[in-house]
């Protein structure tokens, strides 16, 4: 069949046109916005320079990889305690791996996968400091914690009702009123405490008291109803937790410190 000069004019322009919409399909690819903390140690600690470190950070690169997402295609925006679930309920992240604890008042509002770690509330204190050995001790003392935080409702309601807290937007508020002795201990989870006290300016400054006044289970937060991504994260976890990746991101991040960690957690949310 003879072709004419237009026709074969047209068929090379349809396959330059359909070869550069694959490239700019390539270079379109969506990203995935994930929430992590930017000032934990040890968890999730945005770096000088825009680097991004930490335990929670890289369980975070582990699941976004397993999703599809190379690391070029993920895009961290900063979650804090109070904010977390505004952030999933309006989309402005797909998941949020952030220190974020599972109970039943955030599963009203959010859904999980995991849990992916298990941590215990402690207390940091000073080294010096002798005077803080249980719980009730905190009945006398100023405390910090930060807003949003189950360790502070849980003090107040539990553990030492007549402390005095001061609730503040983020954890490195509460190292520096701590450092300052403004305050006289800081309550969070034992590995953000010990995130904390293994950075190389607070070495020697600070102590875990070693009391484990709760169970906290981080859980990967996601827009409720979301089943079919509870689904694939929780599939991602499983693969972590066999591949010996989860053991080495332990090792890294809060080897320094000797952190007694709990072994991985049976999956409990979601299937």
């Amino acid at each position: 069949m003879k072709v004419s000069k237009a026709g074969a004019v047209a068929a090379v322009t349809v396959l330059v046109l359909t070869a550069s919409g694959c490239g700019k399909d390539a270079e379109d690819m969506p990203k995935i916005s994930i929430g992590i903390k930017f000032d934990q140690p040890g968890l999730g600690l945005r770096e000088p320079g825009g680097k991004f470190t930490g335990f929670d950070v890289d369980v975070a690169r582990y699941v976004a990889k397993e999703l599809g997402y190379t690391p070029d295609r993920i895009e961290f925006k900063q979650v804090f305690s109070s904010d977390r679930e505004l952030m999933l309920q309006y989309n402005e992240v797909e998941f949020i791996v952030a220190s974020y604890s599972i109970n039943e008042k955030r599963k009203a509002k959010v859904d999980f996968a995991g849990p992916y770690f298990v941590a215990h509330q402690d207390l940091l204190v000073r080294s010096t400091e002798t005077g803080i050995t249980k719980a009730e001790d905190l009945n006398t003392k100023n405390l910090c914690s930060v807003t949003g935080s189950t360790s502070a409702e849980n003090i107040r309601t539990k553990l030492a009702p007549k402390a005095q807290i001061t609730e503040v937007g983020g954890y490195s508020e509460c190292v520096t009123a701590l450092k300052e002795s403004v305050l006289d201990a800081m309550t969070t989870d034992n590995a953000i405490l010990a995130g904390y006290a293994a950075q190389e300016i607070n070495q020697g400054k600070f102590k875990l008291t070693g009391l484990n006044l709760s169970n906290e289970k981080y859980g990967i937060g996601l827009k409720k109803g979301d089943t079919e991504l509870q689904t694939k994260i929780n599939a991602a976890l499983r693969k972590m937790f066999q591949d010996g990746s989860w053991e080495s991101y332990v090792k890294t991040h809060f080897g320094a410190v000797n952190y007694k960690h709990e072994p991985a957690p049976a999956i409990t949310e979601g299937s």
